[in-house]
């Protein structure tokens, strides 16, 4: 058995290793492992953990997908908080270096403080997020000018108001997803808000308008369940020419039809997915509400931990 001098001495050989050792450690963990343990160890460890370096890249996605299933507490104010949290923590540390963020459930708050520092943000994915308004995105807009992905699926307090500002501002961005949810929220009841299942939005033709009129650079755009009619897909097909990813699930308000002579003139066109109401319900099922698995009783609120 060690002594007690002899256990100081190992506890204290642990916390003085050389940084380069440790940082070279810590790029081969994953997110999650780096916040749930070395930053907990020792000073020493949790300032080679605060390395700018490390955060040029925030993927929270990884955590959340790990969980798969329903939970209701993701979308708490708790939670929001914690995720708020973790931004702020990695906007502190990134030394304004981040290119890359996926989280969900984040605030106006959050996004503002990435819109503030963050001017080399090329990636944003924040799907889910009740407290995103247009508010915060158009001062990301203005602050993050090199976007080239945007992901702000299911978050329904963003308008097109948001997309004619990134539209002017962020003329880099070539992925656009902006998918809603099932037109059918039976099988989310219980696990999303109902206040906000009953917000979803329906200006689908004016944020098509938005895209079509403004981001003549998209190659990639993702339109699931929107509301947008024939009108708005011909804003698109005439102002996105260069589409080669076009994914139109589950929009009933565009026919095959409309669909085939809308879109006959993209000839950058490789794959588009059509509104298919006449697929097996239980395949149907798991198209419509696979995002939605991700959220489970399950979820432990310690891969989040501050």
């Amino acid at each position: 058995m060690a002594t007690t001098t002899e256990s100081d001495e190992l506890s204290s050989n642990w916390s003085e290793l050389p940084h380069e050792l440790l940082h070279n450690i810590l790029t081969r963990l994953t997110l999650e492992h780096r916040w749930v343990g070395p930053m907990f160890v020792c000073k020493s460890w949790l300032q080679a953990c605060k390395d700018p370096s490390l955060y040029t890249v925030f993927d929270l996605e990884p955590a959340f997908k790990s969980r798969p299933a329903e939970s209701t507490r993701w979308w708490t104010a708790e939670f929001e908080k914690k995720i708020d949290n973790m931004i702020r923590s990695v906007v502190d540390w990134c030394d304004g270096r981040i290119v890359e963020i996926r989280v969900r459930h984040c605030s106006d708050w959050a996004i503002s403080l990435v819109a503030e520092r963050c001017p080399n943000l090329e990636v944003l994915s924040i799907t889910s997020c009740p407290n995103v308004t247009d508010e915060s995105m158009i001062k990301l807009a203005s602050g993050c000018p090199k976007l080239k992905e945007l992901d702000i699926s299911y978050c329904y307090e963003i308008s097109h108001e948001s997309l004619l500002t990134l539209g002017r501002k962020c003329t880099n961005i070539t992925v656009l997803k902006r998918n809603l949810m099932n037109l059918d929220p039976s099988q989310q009841i219980g696990f999303v808000p109902t206040s906000y299942l009953n917000a979803c939005p329906q200006d689908g033709d004016s944020e098509a308008a938005a895209i079509g009129n403004l981001m003549p650079q998209l190659l990639h755009l993702e339109l699931r369940f929107s509301k947008l009619s024939a009108r708005g897909l011909t804003l698109i097909s005439q102002g996105c020419k260069n589409l080669e990813y076009l994914d139109l699930l589950g929009c009933m308000n565009v026919t095959s039809r409309d669909i085939a002579n809308l879109t006959s003139g993209l000839t950058n066109l490789k794959t588009i997915k059509k509104p298919n109401f006449f697929m097996p319900r239980s395949g149907y099922n798991a198209e419509r509400y696979g995002h939605w698995r991700l959220y489970e009783d399950r979820f432990e609120m310690d891969a989040f931990r501050i």
